[in-house]
């Protein structure tokens, strides 16, 4: 398609307004760069350790392990679960699509111990397995408030001593002090579930973006994290050869 210089520069304003607008009041957040947003497999393991609630540790092994995010996960249904099959059944909270996820199998069985020890509670919540505490909710909704979800998060965080702060949020709002920003947080879970299939499938994009499910590839590859220690030891092995061989070669000369 030819497009006139004036017609790109016309274009090019009706982008910026549209822009504009669209994050007009919003947090401003800096850029994280190759800072990793995942758990490690040991941060993991130190997170679910902590936690002395059943309904909130499967919680969190179903973002970790399914790659859910909270508003899937607080939504999971035993009706969206085939028992035969260990389908689990969703509509992906971005794209308004059903899809399909397969459940590991400890992660099924320990699915299936949480449902026969709070069956009634389930039943009364119509089906969802992480229901919600009537006396300490008014919401109509019978499943966990996303934000309950994200204190309960915090606590647990704190609790195995993994909290840490990278920067404060550029506040638009003059009213509104600077926030905190966590390296992690919920979706830190997701994360690590989309970083680990990538390393299981030998960095294979096309099925780790189906796993995620992102229309878009490119999305998928900012949720492929690569801790600091990885990085480190790729650019030392990387660089550290080649000056190896380059000493070699120039001692060589020398005799």
């Amino acid at each position: 398609m030819n497009v006139s210089w004036h017609q790109l520069q016309k274009l090019q304003s009706v982008l910026h307004k549209t822009q504009t607008k669209r994050f007009a009041g919003k947090r401003k957040t800096p850029k994280y760069g190759s800072l990793s947003k995942a758990f490690s497999d040991s941060q993991l393991q130190r997170f679910l350790h902590v936690i002395d609630s059943g309904k909130f540790r499967l919680l969190f092994s179903y973002q970790a392990q399914l790659g859910l995010r909270i508003g899937e996960a607080v939504r999971v249904n035993i009706n969206s679960i085939d028992l035969e099959t260990r389908e689990f059944t969703l509509k992906t909270e971005k794209a308004q699509v059903m899809d399909s996820l397969l459940i590991p199998m400890q992660l099924f069985r320990d699915t299936i111990a949480f449902i026969s020890k709070h069956k009634s509670e389930i039943e009364k919540a119509q089906g969802y397995l992480f229901y919600a505490d009537k006396l300490r909710t008014k919401r109509p909704e019978p499943f966990l408030e996303q934000d309950y979800v994200r204190n309960r998060f915090r606590h647990y965080v704190r609790l195995a001593g993994l909290d840490e702060v990278y920067d404060t949020s550029d506040e638009t709002n003059p009213n509104r002090s600077a926030r905190h920003l966590h390296s992690l947080t919920t979706h830190s879970l997701r994360h690590y579930a989309i970083t680990s299939f990538a390393k299981q499938t030998n960095g294979n994009l096309v099925m780790t973006s189906r796993f995620a499910r992102h229309s878009d590839p490119i999305t998928t590859m900012t949720y492929i994290s690569t801790r600091k220690e990885e990085l480190y030891k790729e650019i030392d092995n990387a660089f550290g050869l080649s000056q190896a061989i380059d000493l070699k070669s120039s001692i060589s000369k020398g005799f």
